[in-house]
């Protein structure tokens, strides 16, 4: 009786297994691998990437040794790429690069990954809405930068290493201010010694970028409530002989009442001001006040404010 059971299961398993195997020849007839491969091409020049992407795949399936292969893997990267799949696109482009390490235009690989981690953050909020990128994750920031730094230096006669090097220098302010924004945040914290340590890292390994200045600010400030005097002049000596007109607003403001923590700041009257109108170190002079509608809309409105306060 078992025997009985075990043959019955078995042959209901192979007759299912052969439906499906009947219903993909139906749905894919055996198509040759030039015509696959034109078909992917002619979509990809119509921009109809999800047929592309479903033709590559079908290639890449049926003909995993073509001569055609190698290729349509390629020109699977893009695809994703185009038709906004960062994961498949960076998944795809890290399977490219694991199978072939000496291919030709691996260089490609490379950029197109860094492309990808590049524009994965923008989005149409992004465009529309006054977001500070320096404050978000950097997390494809650092693997765009880690992918374009790869493809110039292993293969710095590239095509493509000109136009990584240009984003890689945006990418590299962008990576600091980061860091500078997470100091600030540190020292309002009143976790001074994490904030002095982000400070440092910028000097030490983002020199050329605009966010020095404000680094070592936060280094002067995160020592000074340290008392480390020592530090913190010489960071202050380095940030005047090298940016004599620079303007700074310390950041510690004290402790925070409970209604000023429930109310994210919005009704305090000792707020930090806004970072367009910054107040010289060492210097008393006072801010501009920020009205309750700027601060009820995180600044967003500012401009709009500002112009129409200096026409009237």
């Amino acid at each position: 009786m078992r025997i009985t059971k075990t043959l019955v299961i078995a042959l209901f398993c192979i007759m299912t297994a052969a439906c499906s195997w009947f219903e993909d020849v139906e749905k894919y007839p055996d198509v040759p691998e030039q015509q696959l491969f034109d078909e992917a091409m002619t979509a990809m020049d119509e921009s109809n990437y999800d047929l592309a992407i479903e033709k590559l795949q079908l290639l890449e399936a049926r003909y995993p040794f073509g001569r055609f292969s190698e290729q349509a893997q390629l020109e699977l990267i893009y695809a994703y790429f185009n038709n906004y799949e960062p994961e498949a696109a960076r998944a795809s482009a890290d399977r490219f690069i694991r199978l072939h390490p000496n291919h030709d235009n691996i260089d490609y690989a490379y950029y197109l990954k860094g492309l990808t981690a590049f524009e994965q953050d923008i989005s149409w909020i992004t465009q529309y809405l006054p977001i500070d990128e320096t404050q978000r994750d950097p997390g494809a920031a650092l693997d765009s930068f880690e992918s374009f730094a790869t493809l110039v230096n292993r293969y710095p006669e590239s095509q493509y290493a000109p136009d990584a090097q240009k984003r890689m220098v945006y990418l590299k302010n962008r990576l600091a201010a980061y860091e500078v924004h997470v100091g600030r945040y540190y020292i309002q914290r009143e976790a001074f010694m994490a904030a002095a340590n982000r400070g440092r890292y910028v000097i030490e390994n983002m020199q050329e970028t605009p966010a020095v200045p404000d680094a070592l600010a936060v280094m002067v400030e995160a020592y000074t409530h340290l008392g480390q005097q020592d530090l913190a002049a010489d960071a202050q000596s380095v940030l005047q002989a090298n940016y004599p007109d620079y303007q700074y607003t310390p950041i510690f403001k004290g402790e925070k009442t409970l209604f000023d923590a429930a109310t994210f700041d919005l009704f305090s009257d000792n707020k930090e001001p806004p970072v367009t109108t910054p107040v010289r170190m060492g210097s008393s002079a006072p801010a501009p006040e920020r009205s309750l509608f700027s601060r009820i809309t995180f600044g967003a409105f500012d401009d709009d404010e500002n112009e129409k306060r200096d026409s009237q």
